[in-house]
């Protein structure tokens, strides 16, 4: 059990980090205030105006992706599943043990609400007298199964009266409260394993989650043979024959099968060819 909540715990880590990350997450207030869902009424001559300000479309798909796995309860970094290895570590301190509990039921609460988390919203066909209504939660998943990370057809037809925009705005603040409880989670595990309550690999804290530079460029030896020519046997093992070194010329190389093979030998203790 024990080697069960730490791999788990260990995933989670790796997972928070990447979330911990994301641009969003660089305002920290911001992102508090995104998870609340505020908007701003404003009335005047007879009439009300709601309006929320919200992040680009792109920027929140890509902060949905990063915090899908924390809300399935099957994957190993399932924030549930992180906060039952705290809670089973932790399990002789009393103040731990009822933080966890209400950890659980808030997430439970946000991530399946019943009924709903702030508000329904109803519409309805003057010509035809047809009329729907969808929780905001409702709404919100289906902008993340139907219109982001599947293509779910029962969520799409549910929603698809209410527009895109409204299953947008609604998934705004699920995601953004995903992402605060994750880092919040992920910010307590390190108190703890300072602490000497959690014993977790050190290299789960500074190991690489995102890439800083997207430009790759590594210095090496490059050699090229007629296509078909053996390939080695692996990275440390002598080029066959056939093989001859580049020199003095550039290259472009290409994943078309009538390009000659080209095999790169690295200045680094990992070999890659």
């Amino acid at each position: 059990m024990e080697q069960r909540h730490s791999s788990n715990l260990e995933a989670f880590v790796l997972r928070a980090r990447r979330v911990e990350e994301h641009s969003l997450a660089a305002n920290w207030d911001g992102l508090v205030a995104l998870g609340t869902g505020s908007l701003k009424v404003t009335v005047a001559g007879g009439q009300a105006w709601v309006r929320q300000e919200l992040p680009a479309e792109e920027l929140v798909e890509s902060a949905a992706a990063r915090v899908r796995p924390l809300l399935l309860e099957e994957d190993p970094c399932s924030y549930l599943k992180a906060l039952a290895a705290v809670g089973y570590v932790c399990r002789d301190l009393p103040g731990e043990t009822s933080e966890v509990r209400a950890k659980r039921t808030e997430w439970r609460a946000r991530t399946k609400p019943v009924p709903t988390t702030g508000y329904t919203v109803m519409i309805g066909d003057n010509t035809t007298g047809q009329t729907a209504s969808l929780a905001d939660h409702e709404l919100a998943w289906a902008w993340i199964y139907g219109d982001v990370i599947h293509h779910d057809p029962t969520r799409r037809r549910d929603a698809d009266p209410f527009g895109l925009a409204e299953r947008f705005r609604a998934a705004v603040p699920l995601v953004a409260w995903t992402m605060v409880a994750a880092i919040e989670l992920l910010n307590h595990i390190r108190a703890l394993q300072d602490d000497g309550i959690l014993a977790l690999h050190s290299y789960l804290f500074d190991q690489e989650v995102v890439l800083s530079s997207t430009t790759w460029e590594q210095a090496g030896q490059a050699f090229t043979a007629p296509a078909g020519t053996p390939a080695p046997e692996n990275a440390l093992s002598p080029l066959p024959r056939g093989w001859t070194p580049l020199r003095g010329k550039a290259i472009e190389q290409s994943a078309s099968n009538d390009e000659p093979s080209a095999a790169t030998t690295l200045d680094s203790p990992v070999h890659e060819r």
